[in-house]
């Protein structure tokens, strides 16, 4: 099993290690900022490939700008590749399960692989997001969930980002609290050297799809 908090043994008074020094601070978004530019160079032709196989299955904007709650419930525009139909959400907001059938052939692929999640290394050099952390919600979704979930919003007192803990040992279809259980042991445990090993397990998912469940 993955290495996870306990929810039911987190309390009130339980303490993450969410606060960064300034030189830490300063030497992880110096990090962010190489690591996207670097990032988009062999991002930018894959992403121009896929944006074609996209339109070719599924016509429409390959792309689209969602809502999402960063650091401290700040609200942004996350930078995606479609991985769902138009219609998705004609009925509403919904969370992905593991059998969605709203996802295309292609979007299946871009999810396993984390293609569709190339163009957020932009929201990354903006500064809406890390290179690692928790992976930003929606608000709706968060709202829902905080209600089930007393702890779920502490998810959101660091930065969120590209990848992180949740994703490399849980991928999309877990739940919200197998999200939250992996993400709060991020957010206790993080480092330089958990961060590195994150972003080392996340290429090999990107460049031969392992690993990702």
């Amino acid at each position: 099993m993955e290495e996870r908090i306990d929810l039911m043994k987190m309390n009130d008074s339980y303490r993450l290690n969410n606060q960064e020094n300034g030189l830490s601070s300063t030497l992880k978004r110096g990090f962010d900022i190489v690591f996207s530019i670097i990032g988009l160079v062999p991002a930018t032709p894959i992403v121009l490939v896929t944006t074609l196989a996209i339109m070719v299955e599924s016509p429409g904007n390959p792309f689209y700008l969602q809502k999402r709650l960063g650091l401290l419930g700040i609200e942004f525009k996350v930078i995606k590749l479609r991985s769902m139909r138009l219609d998705a959400e004609k009925n509403g907001a919904k969370w992905a399960d593991k059998n969605d059938d709203r996802i295309t052939k292609v979007g299946h692929f871009i999810r396993k692989t984390r293609i569709d999640e190339l163009p957020q290394l932009i929201n990354v050099l903006k500064g809406d997001m890390s290179i690692i952390g928790p992976r930003p919600e929606r608000k709706v979704f968060v709202d829902e969930f905080s209600k089930e979930i007393p702890n779920f919003p502490k998810r959101m007192e660091v930065k969120p980002g590209l990848t992180g803990w949740a994703q490399v040992n849980g991928g999309y279809d877990i739940s919200p609290e197998e999200k939250l259980e992996l993400d709060l042991y991020y957010i206790k445990n993080k480092s330089l050297k958990m961060d590195l090993a994150i972003l080392l397990k996340t290429v090999g998912i990107v460049l031969t799809g392992e690993g990702a469940r």
